[in-house]
């Protein structure tokens, strides 16, 4: 079987910076695939590669055999793209911007209109059709996006962060949609850095960090590689960094704790993998007592993705966001000192 798409050394530059060093992997026809990192991991660069929107400096991309940088038209008839940023014609009402789309993809007019009857009707939007597109709000302007990528039928959907913003309800009814999609044939690819998104859709992802794969699998996979239960333990809300220093000298000791991790991010913040189905929550509360430590919160859980990339990177997807924010901003205070 053909895969639906494939990515071989990918890499990518803007100047100096590396925005992808080194990314590789599948996708099978009919699959949803994930592509789970912080903001500045590659996500984004490596979706616009795919879908000929920037060029490459390196490594092969394939859209179900077709070479996308030889034969670049062909890639992008099997494509639908539904970028993070929803840019809408504020005047046109959904079906007008709808119509004009169709036209861009040369399809007949009578079955241009056939697909978007069935396209407002798949995604429940025939209230909003006729009204301007201004006037939606941010889940009925990414349900009428999702539908302008779908018009000509593409084998693949490509979707950068596409419940980025969005309230819970709207966050679910495109959750819903995109299983149906599966259901019928179509082939996701679907970036996030929403932990339970890419849990609760994927059938396997890939966790990007600074332009690299660092874990592909399934989230079943991922998960059991890291072995072991989590617990998390507070101090205080707030712990001195030398009290948490002391509680991990303290726990990593007893014989149930395989690692202990601080969490400087969040608090200080202890995580620990302990062994799978130990009942050590009452140990370790007992030994934070007769030590003199508070306890304010302690909490165990089976592994998630978020401990998937806490073992590969020594941080949480949490703190690779806040690390990834502080450094935008940062530059960003150069560029207005600059001027």
């Amino acid at each position: 079987m053909i895969p639906a798409i494939v990515i071989e050394s990918l890499k990518k530059n803007y100047g100096t910076l590396e925005a992808i060093k080194d990314i590789s992997f599948k996708v099978q026809p009919g699959e949803i695939f994930g592509l789970l990192g912080p903001n500045g991991a590659g996500k984004t660069t490596t979706i616009r590669c795919l879908c000929t929107l920037s060029k490459p400096d390196g490594g092969k991309i394939e859209v179900a055999g077709i070479s996308v940088l030889e034969r670049p038209k062909a890639a992008r008839r099997r494509l639908g793209y539904v970028a993070q940023e929803v840019a809408l014609d504020q005047v046109l009402t959904g079906r007008e911007l709808l119509e004009l789309q169709a036209a861009l993809y040369h399809l007949p007019q009578k079955k241009a209109k056939n697909r978007i009857a069935e396209l407002i009707s798949l995604l429940d939007l025939e209230t909003y059709a006729d009204r301007q597109t201004g006037t939606y709000s941010g889940g009925i302007r990414k349900r009428l996006d999702l539908a302008a990528g779908l018009l000509h039928r593409p084998e693949v959907l490509v979707l950068d962060e596409p419940t980025v913003g969005l309230d819970i309800e709207s966050r679910f009814i495109v959750w819903e949609f995109l299983r149906k999609l599966q259901q019928a044939g179509t082939t996701i690819l679907i970036t996030s850095h929403y932990l339970e998104e890419i849990d609760a859709l994927a059938d396997r992802l890939a966790i990007i960090n600074q332009g690299q794969v660092i874990a592909e699998g399934t989230p079943s996979q991922l998960k059991n590689r890291v072995g072991g239960d989590r617990v998390t333990l507070k101090i205080r809300e707030f712990s001195p960094a030398e009290e948490a220093r002391q509680a991990k000298t303290l726990l990593q000791d007893l014989p149930f704790v395989e690692e202990v991790i601080i969490n400087h991010c969040q608090g200080n913040s202890l995580n620990l993998v302990v062994t799978i189905g130990s009942n050590c929550l009452s140990q370790i509360e007992q030994s934070l007592i007769e030590s003199g430590l508070p306890i304010f919160s302690l909490a165990q859980s089976r592994p998630s993705l978020d401990d998937v990339y806490l073992a590969a990177t020594g941080q949480t997807l949490m703190d690779a966001e806040l690390e990834s924010a502080s450094i935008r901003n940062l530059k960003a205070e150069k560029k207005q000192q600059m001027k």
